[in-house]
């Protein structure tokens, strides 16, 4: 992919607030928290901020272009000048820049240099939140996203101007759409701030879009969730983000899954968990309990002389496997015994209370070397 001109003009690791030498999983996680800080659904009026990070990680969330970028970076002229293959000795040779020719319209002079045209450029990579369930996490849902995206105005057909209205020549740009600023050697375009690169002004700008042509839409994409989703995971929707340019492919779509609490159950990976409260007679003596699943009730034996806090398990009454794949099993429910202690006691409960502790062990802390 060619180098773009705000590779020169914008810090992508200042953007995202990390070091040029962070780590992959450093710039992911810095940014996930921005694009949810100023999200425009959760944030409105951050639509420049969102679009801003999310440009900046779509480069360098991509390893070949963040090495890509790093490397324009380091030879063009806001990092000091053109650096020379093969050292200071080296000889320069055009195809060394590869697709920079075209960020300096010419570039060495301008003399008899034709200006490339930027060719396609694949769609940035969406990001959306989906908040779905505890069942709908565990067990899949097919489910629909809403995505904020800019579209061509449907006014003015992305014209900018108002209806009925018409558009001239920029009178700075002189309808090129970029500026010229001849260097010596060699000559930087950079885009017309008043017209931002259109080459036209419009004379009254449309009442929707302002001017700018495009408007913000609300897409609805049909997403696919596989059973057993964990909170904060973040899934692929491949061709599901912003369109293309020039034919190029679309950009993909991220959903991050935020999981709902359940009044009962608890999760460990694959594993659910729940709590059955049992007395002490039960306990003591064993007993039989009904336990909720997801689906329906199991009978659980508790076995005589459980302890407070045993963990019991159901296997395969856990997290489905998803069918199958990559050898996937279903989970267990892991049942946590907890003794239930009365606040209150019958004058006949407190007699066998009583009667029990005189034919109990009367030293169970012996061990700790106390007398009482």
């Amino acid at each position: 992919m060619a180098p773009q001109r705000e590779w020169f003009e914008k810090d992508y690791y200042q953007v995202l607030g990390v070091s040029s030498t962070a780590a992959d999983k450093e710039i992911t996680r810095a940014y996930r928290k921005l694009a949810k800080q100023y999200h425009p659904d959760a944030n409105p009026g951050a639509e420049d901020r969102f679009k801003e990070i999310s440009a900046a990680y779509d480069v360098l969330g991509d390893p070949a272009r963040r090495k890509e970028y790093d490397e324009v970076r380091r030879l063009g002229p806001m990092a000091g000048g053109f650096g020379m293959p093969g050292g200071a000795g080296g000889t320069f040779r055009m195809e060394d820049l590869g697709d920079l020719g075209d960020l300096f319209g010419g570039l060495f002079g301008g003399r008899g240099g034709r200006r490339r045209a930027r060719g396609p450029q694949r769609g940035a990579d969406v990001e959306a939140e989906l908040h779905l369930s505890f069942e709908d996490a565990v067990r899949g849902a097919t489910t629909s996203v809403n995505v904020a995206e800019d579209a061509r105005c449907r006014t003015c057909n992305g014209s900018g101007a108002k209806p009925g209205t018409g558009t001239h020549v920029c009178p700075r740009c002189n309808g090129k759409g970029t500026l010229d600023d001849n260097q010596g050697l060699f000559s930087l375009s950079t885009v017309c701030p008043n017209c931002n690169g259109r080459g036209t002004v419009v004379d009254t700008p449309c009442p929707t879009c302002h001017g700018t042509g495009t408007e913000r839409r609300t897409r609805h994409i049909k997403v696919r969730i596989p059973a057993g989703v964990e909170d904060g995971q973040r899934i692929r929707v491949k061709g599901k983000g912003a369109p293309g340019q020039g034919m190029a492919p679309p950009g993909d779509l991220y959903v991050v899954v935020r999981v709902g609490k359940h009044p009962l159950f608890g999760r460990r990976g694959r594993n659910l968990t729940i709590s059955v409260p049992v007395t002490f007679p039960e306990a003591a003596l064993g007993t039989a309990v009904t336990v909720p699943t997801l689906d329906e009730p199991v009978t659980l034996r508790v076995p005589p002389g459980t302890a407070p806090g045993t963990l019991l398990r159901v296997r395969g009454r856990g997290v489905p496997a998803g069918g199958g794949r990559n050898g996937a099993k279903p989970g267990d429910l892991l049942v946590k015994v907890e003794l239930t202690v009365p606040t209150s006691l019958t004058d006949e409960q407190r007699a066998a209370v009583e009667a029990l502790a005189q034919v109990s062990d009367a030293a169970p802390r012996a061990h700790l070397g106390v007398s009482t």
